[in-house]
């Protein structure tokens, strides 16, 4: 109790800005969510419609898919939009300079609408991993399809190809598990040095100690341009049969729970798990970027020295909010070629901007 009187020492004015901030962020995401769905429901009816059998339901359908992935995407925008429009208003009415005559301070006045974005944020990992990540999957599968038939899942696909060392195989189709696995229309690339060596291709591959065994094997030596045919050869390689029993992995299709477990077998069969640990630790630092709006809108209430330009400030924290969507999005894509860490990949643009708010807050303060 004692902390809340510290951060929130009057509860009618915390409640106040905290309303002021939800309604606010429940008619940006409304009205996005509206306009946007209709805009694209323009351009893909046609094609929801051109398929056999679809009616004007399978639009309705259409529309529960797509809106999911429309709130996931503009959920923080329409946070930094009420946070600007919010303590825009209050700086109008001058209720600010209202607050700070009772003796509040700048972070006291944003505190309230921080908690509020946090419970904003819980919600939104919550829609992604609940509902986006099925929406997403289903709709996707139907794409596929070209519309043709009723949404279901994503089928998950096992790996065809796999590297080990220098060697790449490819594989037509995959059956059994651990010494049991089977691999049918198996070619192999070896490859020495960076070269490519020889081709090895073969009807059938089961594990063995250090290696394979194939079948009815066919020999190209790059060098000599020769072929060559076996009826059985034991190729040895780093492959594993577990480098084929993991599945390909989508994170936007997957809630973080079931995400983290198949990162783990992926590390254990080898593959490399940076991009998808990235995108993992992006589930969480994504919607948490709601708890930096105030922080950064927090320029649009609190003086330039007063001056009364509240356009301009307005602008300011604007271009302070895009700014880190912006850089957000940059240090993904370096996580994704792997340039980055991916705890730095997800977390350095959040922590970047927490230290730029606060900053902003202190100087305008100042």
């Amino acid at each position: 109790m004692k902390l809340l009187s510290i951060l929130f020492p009057s509860r009618t004015i915390a409640w106040y800005t905290a309303r002021m901030f939800l309604v606010r962020v429940a008619a940006f995401i409304v009205g996005l969510t509206v306009i946007l769905q209709s805009l694209d429901l323009l351009s893909e009816s046609g094609k929801v419609l051109a398929a056999a059998g679809n009616t004007e339901s399978d639009l309705w359908v259409y529309v529960s898919l797509r809106t999911p992935q429309i709130v996931q995407l503009f959920l923080p925008f329409s946070v930094l939009l009420a946070t600007l429009v919010t303590l825009a208003t209050l700086n109008q009415n001058s209720e600010v300079v209202i607050f700070k005559g009772a003796g509040l301070s700048a972070h006291h006045i944003l505190a309230p609408l921080m908690v509020a974005a946090l419970g904003v944020a819980g919600a939104n990992f919550l829609w992604n991993e609940r509902i986006g990540t099925r929406a997403s999957a289903t709709l996707k599968a139907w794409q596929e399809q070209e519309y043709r038939k009723s949404p279901t899942a994503a089928p998950k696909s096992t790996q065809s190809w796999v590297r080990g060392g220098d060697d790449l195989f490819h594989a037509d189709a995959v059956a059994g598990r651990g010494d049991g696995t089977r691999l049918t229309g198996v070619t192999i690339y070896d490859r020495r040095d960076n070269g490519l060596v020889q081709v090895v291709m073969a009807a059938s591959a089961t594990p063995i100690g250090g290696g394979w065994r194939l079948s009815d094997v066919r020999l190209f030596d790059v060098a000599s341009g020769g072929l060559e045919t076996r009826a059985s050869l034991d190729f040895a390689t780093e492959v594993v049969p577990r480098q084929f029993n993991t599945t390909s992995i989508n994170p936007n299709f997957i809630a973080l729970w079931d995400l983290w477990p198949q990162i783990g077998e992926q590390r254990a069969a080898g593959k490399p798990t940076d991009v998808l640990e990235a995108a993992a630790w992006h589930k969480i630092s994504g919607p948490l970027s709601a708890v930096l709006m105030p922080l950064l809108g927090a320029v649009a209430a609190f003086g330039l020295a007063r001056s009364g330009k509240l356009f301009v400030r307005a602008v300011i924290g604007m271009a302070l909010g895009f700014a880190f969507f912006v850089a957000d999005n940059f240090m993904l894509a370096m996580g994704n070629f792997g340039t980055v860490p991916p705890l730095m990949a997800a977390w350095a643009p959040f922590l970047l901007f927490l230290l730029i708010g606060e900053a902003v807050l202190i100087r305008t303060e100042e």
